[in-house]
């Protein structure tokens, strides 16, 4: 049922229930895991034209570490990988990346927040994929324990 499973990873520690899950999945379906960052060109675009190289690079290398833990933590559960790192705006990213690719599933994570919380982040990246992505969106609440 699932081939190609997404997930993207903004490299935080709570990513890591994300990557857990779409390995359970990939491992369950022998299929493929994406792992995907993308740089928010939003950051490096405000930078002034002397540091804008300073950010990007940083950003690149940033990029670099959140899929290389991806890459170890799945290599560990032995499931196929494809990274990817992309420049842009995340959610658009996503689901472009999504539409190209022969993408089954995402797997990402959010806060689970509630209530007033809730409302005053109704902009998240992961609520932006849900809404709009064809393929399933599973996602993960990475506050939980």
């Amino acid at each position: 049922m699932y081939d190609h499973i997404l997930v993207p990873t903004d490299g935080s520690k709570g990513t890591t229930k994300s990557i857990d899950h779409a390995s359970t999945i990939a491992r369950n379906n022998d299929a493929t895991v994406h792992v995907l960052y993308v740089i928010d060109e939003r950051l490096y675009r405000a930078a002034s034209k002397d540091a804008k190289e300073e950010v990007i690079a940083s950003l690149e290398e940033e990029g670099e570490h959140a899929i290389d833990d991806a890459v170890a933590r799945l290599e560990d559960d032995g499931v196929e990988i494809v990274t990817e790192q992309l420049r842009g705006i995340p959610y658009k990213s996503i689901l472009g990346y999504a539409d190209e690719e022969p993408i089954d599933m995402i797997v990402m994570g959010t806060h689970g927040r509630t209530g007033r919380d809730r409302i005053a982040t109704l902009g998240s990246v992961t609520e932006r994929v849900v809404k709009n992505a064809d393929a399933p969106v599973l996602v993960v609440n990475i506050d939980s324990e």
